[in-house]
């Protein structure tokens, strides 16, 4: 009799479960080496942007930097020239309009070839101000130079012709006084008259004095201006007091820039050559003893004195 077996059904399933397992972990695996690969890209891609973003806000910081350095330039520039730099206004603007430009392009954080492109234009326009700048200095300084070599010029001919003016002055002066006569051998000579008037006698005393003789020669001079004259005579007394007619304008003459009193005057003709005058004071009022003095003029110039005594 055959004896049937039952098959170990225990046995084959532990089998089929082993593989189901081993095929999860593959999966598993294959998730999780995905999964980091797909980290260490993603990380690497991350540290690839933030090592962009870090070189260019370093470029746009150098680039800041350089914008700043030229500003700063420019107006150091600016405040060292003073008025020299308000002629180059439209030059200025310009400057300031670029910068404002690309301070914006910084800002915005733009291609970093184009903002230094422009940087460099600005560079460019900077540097030209500041030798245009410099050549209107020099030529400032030039003019200046030559304004005060002029003016010291100027003040030197001044002085020269304050000189002459001064020397031709001088020369005047002593031309005038060279070609201005003198009075010499002046005499007052107390006289009184007698046979009715058509004789006179040298009188000492004052009080039987008619009349004051005054005589002197006027001097030969070759360079003085010939013609009429008129010679002026003031007779003091001894109070200081002045012998004349009256005490008005048509009794005075201009001397030193005054009107002064005369006792008399008579007009000459001069030719150059010495005259011997005589004039003559007759009393108005009784003399007083003392000493006169007798003063001549003539062209507004005293040009001699004498003395004589009364009794």
């Amino acid at each position: 009799m055959e004896t049937t077996e039952k098959p170990k059904v225990g046995i084959v399933e532990q089998p089929k479960k082993n593989n189901k397992n081993k095929i999860v972990i593959i999966i598993l695996s294959a998730i999780i080496v995905v999964l980091a690969c797909l980290l260490i890209f993603t990380g690497k891609k991350m540290y690839v942007n933030i090592t962009k973003e870090e070189k260019a806000q370093t470029k746009n910081q150098q680039l800041q930097h350089q914008l700043d350095s030229l500003l700063v330039e420019h107006n150091k520039i600016k405040e060292e020239y003073g008025s020299l730099s308000g002629k180059l206004a439209d030059r200025d603007s310009t400057i300031s309009a670029k910068a404002d430009e690309i301070q914006k392009l910084i800002a915005s954080q733009a291609d970093y070839y184009s903002i230094k492109k422009k940087l460099d234009y600005l560079r460019g326009i900077t540097q030209g101000y500041v030798s245009q700048i410099d050549s209107l200095y020099r030529v400032n300084k030039t003019l200046k130079d030559e304004n005060v070599k002029i003016k010291d010029k100027f003040s030197k001919e001044q002085e020269k012709t304050t000189e002459l003016t001064k020397d031709k002055e001088q020369l005047s002066e002593k031309v005038t006084l060279a070609s201005s006569l003198k009075a010499y051998n002046i005499k007052g000579i107390p006289v009184r008259l007698k046979s009715g008037g058509k004789k006179e006698d040298v009188e000492e005393k004052a009080k039987r004095t008619d009349r004051i003789k005054v005589v002197f020669t006027l001097s030969e001079n070759l360079i003085a201006q010939p013609g009429a004259k008129t010679i002026y005579i003031r007779i003091a007394r001894p109070d200081d007091k002045i012998l004349t007619v009256a005490n008005d304008d048509d009794h005075a003459f201009d001397y030193n820039g005054q009107k002064i009193q005369f006792s008399i005057k008579q007009d000459i003709d001069y030719e150059n050559k010495a005259m011997d005058l005589v004039m003559y004071w007759d009393k108005t009022d009784d003399f007083i003893a003392g000493t006169y003095v007798v003063s001549v003029f003539t062209d507004r110039y005293l040009i001699g004195e004498g003395q004589f005594v009364m009794k």
